[in-house]
């Protein structure tokens, strides 16, 4: 909950007891989600997320709102400006440390829950005649919009392949994975980064167009090396074959975890009753999205969300059978 409103609404609502003849009405708690773009897995989880909460938390009136993303919403996060984010873990453990786009402005985020798991999809067309990291020299890319977690990733990604992203490409925008595909199909670019679970629609688009044929691009190789230099966060994974349309072949990524986020001060009983209401909602959430299948116990792990737990956080995963080691 954003704390200043927490408190105007307390100071409103105490001043209204002081006077006669008013009655004791309980204050509504105002909270806002900050997810990502339309075009992506955060927006639809996080607007069931804000519904589910509405209507099971007494007084409680939840919002979504679209940004560029995890760095984003971490960044409002840290202005007090949502009670919420859904980000990836990497940013998180950017933001806690004050490191790279929060420098000098540290974040006290606090995982509640780990969600499902994001994949760097690197997206372009056969027509483009790219089928590896190096064809990209030249090219017109996006690495996603600004202030994504996309954005961040890709740039770890292409230093990784050996590529400097101010002189090997041919023009590289900061597009959302909608205005890629549209780029794409306009001839106006040649490939895109975007970091989500999968499928995503923007991705689902550009394979289902006419006389289009989708390539994902492998890069598992260069895990390692970007591990090595920006910590355990990443791993490999894979895209099975036909999880779009027109995808021929399992595509070989990196990976990492999203998680639910807030601020350290939220209030015990409040993350308590999030939580129960995320939980008890988990089957119906799957339903708005199969990337929220992953939202398991077994995934419930410190190591994968990546930064400190909110206390509450870990007591109801405990009371829940989880072992967060």
């Amino acid at each position: 909950m954003n704390i200043n409103l927490g408190r105007r609404l307390f100071a409103a609502g105490a001043a209204a007891l002081a006077l006669p003849g008013l009655a004791r009405a309980q204050p509504a708690m105002q909270i806002a989600i900050a997810t990502g773009t339309t075009g992506g897995v955060y927006y639809p989880l996080g607007g069931a997320l804000a519904n589910y909460m509405s209507r099971s938390i007494p007084g409680m009136s939840a919002t979504v709102e679209v940004t560029g993303g995890s760095v984003a919403n971490l960044q409002l996060l840290g202005a007090n400006r949502v009670g919420m984010v859904i980000t990836q873990v990497d940013a998180a453990v950017d933001a806690v440390r004050g490191n790279d786009r929060f420098r000098g402005r540290p974040v006290p985020v606090r995982a509640i829950a780990v969600l499902y798991t994001n994949r760097m999809q690197v997206v372009t067309v056969g027509s483009t005649g790219i089928t590896k990291m190096a064809d990209l020299k030249g090219r017109r890319i996006s690495t996603g919009a600004p202030g994504s977690a996309t954005e961040v990733m890709a740039l770890r990604l292409i230093e990784a392949a050996g590529l400097d992203r101010e002189k090997d490409f041919r023009g590289r925008e900061r597009l959302s994975p909608a205005e890629s595909t549209n780029a794409i199909k306009d001839g106006k670019l040649d490939a895109y980064f975007f970091v989500s679970g999968f499928p995503t629609s923007a991705i689902t688009d550009l394979g289902a167009s006419p006389g289009v044929q989708l390539v994902l691009i492998d890069h598992h190789e260069f895990i390692p090396a970007i591990v090595e230099k920006y910590g355990p966060v990443y791993f490999p994974e894979e895209i099975p074959a036909g999880a779009y349309p027109g995808q021929t072949a399992p595509n070989k990524q990196m990976s990492v975890a999203n998680i639910v986020g807030v601020r350290e001060d939220m209030p015990a009983d409040l993350v308590g009753k999030i939580l129960e209401v995320m939980w008890s909602n988990r089957q119906d959430w799957a339903q708005v999205h199969s990337a929220a299948r992953d939202f398991t116990l077994d995934v419930q792990k410190t190591a994968a969300a990546g930064v400190p737990w909110h206390p509450a956080a870990e007591t109801f995963w405990k009371g829940q059978g989880a072992t967060l080691a």
